[in-house]
C-alpha cells in the first residue's frame, strides 16, 4: 500500500479538495470493479468525509439527515458494508465507528490506525509486517486468526505543537 496522502492532514488543509479527491477515488475504484456507486453510497461516504474523524453509524445518519430525509439504519449499514468491502471505508473497532479511506488498497490490506486522543483524527499506515508477525505468533500457538486490527492511541504531531 503506497500512501499518497499525509497520515494526518494539516488542520488548515483544503478539505474541499481532499473530499473531492476521495470521491473521485471511490468512483474510479467502483468503475474498475464494475460496482455501482449509488447515490446513498456516495452520500454515506460524503458524510464520513465531513471530517478526518471516525463516525458511528448513527452519527452518519444524523449527518445525512441535515440534507435529506432521515435514512433507515439498515440503508446506512448496507452502504457502509459495501464501502468497507471495496476498501473505501474502515471500521475503527475501538470506537465502533467508520472512517473514510482514500488510499489505494482493498479491504484485505493490513493497516494500523493512529488515533489522536486530542483531536480525534485518525491516520493510517501500512502494517503488513506487524500483522503478519502477530498472525504467525497466533498460528504457532494453534490459534487461527481471521481478523487483525492494529489501533494505536496517542497524540498527532499537529496536537503536539505548542
Amino acid at each position: 500500500m503506497a500512501l499518497t496522502k499525509p497520515t494526518f492532514p494539516a488542520p488548515d488543509h483544503d478539505h474541499g479538495r481532499c473530499t473531492a479527491d476521495a470521491i473521485d477515488h471511490a468512483e474510479r475504484v467502483c468503475k474498475q470493479r464494475s460496482q455501482k456507486f449509488t447515490p446513498i453510497r456516495r452520500q454515506v461516504l460524503q458524510a464520513l468525509l465531513s471530517s478526518h474523524r471516525p463516525l458511528g453509524a448513527y452519527e452518519v445518519i444524523d449527518e445525512l439527515a441535515k440534507s435529506m430525509p432521515r435514512p433507515a439504519p439498515i440503508t446506512v449499514y448496507r452502504a457502509l458494508d459495501f464501502l468497507m468491502e471495496n476498501g473505501l471505508v474502515h471500521r475503527i473497532e475501538s470506537r465502533n465507528a467508520y472512517l473514510a479511506c482514500a488510499h489505494d488498497h482493498d479491504a484485505a490490506a493490513m493497516v494500523a490506525f493512529l488515533i489522536c486522543d486530542e483531536c480525534g483524527s485518525v491516520g493510517e499506515i501500512p502494517a503488513a509486517p506487524v500483522a503478519q508477525s502477530l498472525n504467525a505468533a497466533a498460528r504457532a500457538l494453534g490459534f487461527a486468526p481471521k481478523l487483525s486490527v492494529v489501533e494505536i492511541a496517542g497524540i498527532c504531531a499537529h496536537c503536539q505543537k505548542p
